[in-house]
């Protein structure tokens, strides 16, 4: 398997996915606007585009299984799959708010090999592969060099439909504003990863995440020389609903005062 090509063949595909859900964001109407859940919303945009990606991505790897957010029949395989999120920040979307982004990984006995985020807006495509750099379109980039937290600027999520750990995560983010430079929340998971991998963020922080929503971006991060963990510092954030991310030289600190307030 030649991660390059199936890299560089995902990354036109996503673009051309990516084009199709941008001329669409004027045409929204409320009507086109279902609740999955709490604060869950999709849109026909979405399932239309999660289905492009999958009907493309079977051609080029057909031995592949897929992990995506909209088609639940879709089958795992027991080696490659596709962890596909084909609107991350679909709020974000049907308001016209950017950021929004398709994210999409793909993993080999569930180790990540491939990550895709591209941000639809200003048209940025992060990606990387396994022992390679990572890249922001064609330009190699690299976490931040922010050495202290109160220097630190950060990125988190607000808890949108589970909120068993609430009083846990405004304690933190009360202490984290008296104390860092700042904090910010975009509303797309994706995008915050890859901001981490460029630099623009020291730290992004969330809990109650999906695999689809951190599965690339976590990937861009390391092959960026960052660091990305769960909350108690070991490797289950893909799939166990809770992530740090950081440019490296801040996790052990951020991790100290995080679990000051989860513990």
């Amino acid at each position: 398997m030649n991660l390059e090509t199936i890299s560089k063949q995902a990354i036109d595909l996503i673009k051309s996915v990516g084009h199709f859900i941008h001329s669409e964001s004027k045409k929204i109407t409320a009507d086109d606007i279902k609740e999955k859940g709490f604060n869950d919303f999709v849109t026909y945009v979405d399932k239309e585009a999660e289905q492009r990606l999958i009907s493309e991505l079977k051609k080029i790897t057909p031995q592949a299984g897929f992990i995506v957010e909209e088609d639940q029949t879709q089958k795992r395989s027991s080696e490659f799959n596709w962890i596909i999120d084909p609107l991350d920040g679909t709020t974000n979307f049907i308001h016209a708010l950017p950021a929004y982004s398709i994210s999409v990984a793909l993993s080999y006995h569930d180790e990540i090999i491939t990550g895709i985020v591209y941000e639809l807006n200003l048209k940025e495509c992060f990606h990387a592969i396994k022992d390679k750099p990572a890249f922001l379109n064609d330009a190699e980039i690299s976490v931040s060099k922010t050495e202290e937290l109160k220097n630190a600027f950060l990125a988190t999520g607000f808890p949108y439909n589970d909120f068993s750990r609430l009083d846990a995560y405004l304690a933190l983010f009360k202490d984290l504003m008296r104390k860092t430079t700042g904090i910010r929340r975009l509303g797309s998971a994706a995008v915050d990863l890859a901001y981490v991998a460029c630099g623009r963020f020291d730290i992004f922080y969330e809990y109650g995440l999906k695999p689809w929503d951190v599965a690339a971006g976590s990937f861009i991060v390391q092959q960026a020389g960052g660091k990305v963990t769960d909350f108690g510092g070991g490797d289950n954030y893909v799939f166990g609903r809770e992530i740090v991310s950081s440019n490296n030289l801040l996790h052990n600190n951020f991790l100290n005062k995080l679990n000051s307030h989860f513990i």
